[in-house]
Formats: structure tokens, sequence, C-alpha cells
């Protein structure tokens, strides 16, 4: 069986005994403020409890202030059961404000432990690393246009709107470029012939 490092056995048993003796002079404490059988021995209990569940709060976040100053309350709690039993304090005539707390302490430890249970850790994360990634890109890409394809014997329609008649019109003259010339009549000639824009000769030249 391997044995433990007699450091670590030393660590252990300084710690058996200060918590054997802190839980003592708890409960003594509890036991002259009036809290007397079960009530006396729950008092320590409820102490060290407060204090575990400081510590796992400050494993996982130690810069949580509600963790500290929670560790405060505990810490003043258990020193000063120990402060006080050793002589400074008349056990027998215990003075009404530390009665006062010893009965309201279950309150606190209840709302500490609640606190530090239930509040939301703080986040890890650097400050500001939200904001950088849920910044819309300040020069974004503009989007892709559909590219239409055309073939070279017809061009694409054009969006300009040509009168039928006028269409109608140039089917005329196309067919009798076509039967003077023999070849099909080109855009820029039909532009020349009609008195049209470029654009809408352009349309025209498409629906023929």
């Amino acid at each position: 069986m391997k044995r433990l490092p007699a450091r670590l056995d030393a660590v252990v048993v300084q710690a058996l005994i200060a918590g054997a003796l802190s839980f003592a002079h708890l409960h003594d404490i509890a036991s002259a403020a009036g809290q007397t059988g079960w009530k006396a021995w729950a008092y320590p209990i409820s102490v060290d409890l407060l204090l575990v569940a400081v510590w796992r709060r400050l494993r996982t976040n130690g810069r949580s202030g509600l963790a500290w100053c929670w560790f405060l309350i505990a810490l003043v709690a258990s020193l000063g059961a120990n402060v006080a039993t050793a002589g400074l304090l008349d056990m027998t005539h215990v003075p009404a404000w530390l009665r006062i707390l010893v009965a309201g302490w279950p309150a606190i430890a209840f709302l500490g432990g609640t606190l530090l249970a239930h509040s939301a850790p703080a986040s890890t994360e650097e400050p500001g690393l939200h904001a950088q990634a849920d910044a819309p890109d300040p020069s974004p890409e503009p989007p892709t246009q559909p590219v239409i394809e055309t073939s070279p014997e017809r061009p694409a329609q054009s969006a300009v709107p040509v009168p039928a008649a006028l269409v109608e019109h140039a089917r005329k003259v196309a067919a009798d470029h076509h039967t003077r010339t023999g070849t099909p009549i080109d855009t820029p000639t039909l532009r020349a012939r009609l008195g049209v824009p470029a654009p809408m000769a352009d349309a025209i030249a498409a629906r023929l």
C-alpha cells in the first residue's frame, strides 16, 4: 500500500485538531447563549457548512465579492467563538447582543448559503469579447448579384417598356431591310431607322 507523505499527514492532523477545537468553541458559545441540547451542536455545523459553500464558490471564481463577503462573516463567527471562550467572556453571564447574534445566526447562514448556491458566477471571458463577436462587420462585402447568362444571338430583354405598335413597326422595318440586303437588321441600324434611344432599340431588338 502506498503511504501518504509525512507532510500531508501533518496537515490533515492539524486540520482535524483545528476543526474539532473550533467546533467545540462554537458549541460552547451557543450553549452559553441559551441554545441547549441538539441546537447547540447545530450551530458549529451551520458555520462549517457556510465555509464549505464559500470555499466552493472561491474555487470557481476567486474574484467573487459575494463569496469573500460571506467568507469574512463565517470567519468572524468561528474566530469570534474561539477568542470569546479564551476567558474574555463570562460564559455564565452572556451579554444580550451576543444572545441576539446567536439566535439570528440560522437565518443569516441560510441567506448566505442560498445566495452562494443560486447566484450566477461571473463570466471568466475577457471584457468586450461578446461585444466584438456581436458587432457587425464595418465593411461588409456587397451581396453577389445573380449573373444572367445571355447568348450572342439574342441578348437579354431590357426592362424598358416598348409599345406594341412600335414593335410591330420595327418588324416591318426589319423585314424590309432583310428583303433589300438579304441579312438581318442589326441594332444600330434599327435604332437609326426608328429614331429611338439605344436602350429602347435594344429592347425592341430583343423582341423581334
